[in-house]
C-alpha cells in the first residue's frame, strides 16, 4: 500500500509539471517501501541523493515557466523551494554521518507533509496563471 497516491487534487494543470510531482510522489512511495521491507537505512542515502537531483531539476522547470510569464509569486515560490532543499541536504547530512533508521520515517513524513501542503498551496496558486499564459 502507498503512502500516497496521486489524485486529481495535487494536479497544477501543466501536464509537465503534474508528471514531476508524480514522480516526487513515487519516491517517496518508493522510500515508504523500503522502510515496510526493513531496507529504510539502506536506501535512504540513494533516495535522497535522487530526490535532491529530481526535486533541483523540478524546481529549474518551475522557475522557467515563472521567469517566461513574469509569475508575480516567483521570488517567493523560489524561496519556498530554496527552504526544502536546505532541508533535505541537513538530513541528507544526518543520515551521512550514520544516522538511524528512525531518520528514514522522520524524512518521510516531512516529505508527504511537504508536499502535499506545498503542491494543494503553492503549486496550485500558479496553475491558473500559467494556463492563462498558453502553458498547459
Amino acid at each position: 500500500m502507498p503512502l500516497m497516491t496521486w489524485n486529481e487534487k495535487l494536479s497544477v494543470k501543466v501536464a509537465s509539471l503534474d508528471d514531476d510531482h508524480k514522480k516526487l510522489v513515487a519516491m517517496l512511495n518508493q522510500l515508504f517501501d523500503a522502510i515496510n521491507s526493513g531496507h529504510g537505512k539502506e536506501s535512504l542515502g540513494k533516495t535522497l541523493d535522487d530526490l535532491i537531483a529530481y526535486a533541483k531539476m523540478h524546481f529549474e522547470h518551475e522557475e522557467k515557466f515563472f521567469s517566461q510569464t513574469n509569475y508575480p509569486d516567483f521570488a517567493a515560490h523560489k524561496l519556498e523551494h530554496e527552504k526544502f532543499t536546505q532541508q533535505v541536504l541537513e538530513v541528507q547530512k544526518k543520515c551521512k554521518n550514520g544516522a538511524s533508521g528512525t531518520l528514514s520515517l522522520e524524512l518521510m513524513n516531512f516529505l508527504k507533509n511537504w508536499l502535499v501542503e506545498h503542491i494543494q498551496g503553492k503549486d496550485q496558486a500558479y496553475g491558473p496563471y500559467l494556463n492563462s499564459k498558453g502553458i498547459h
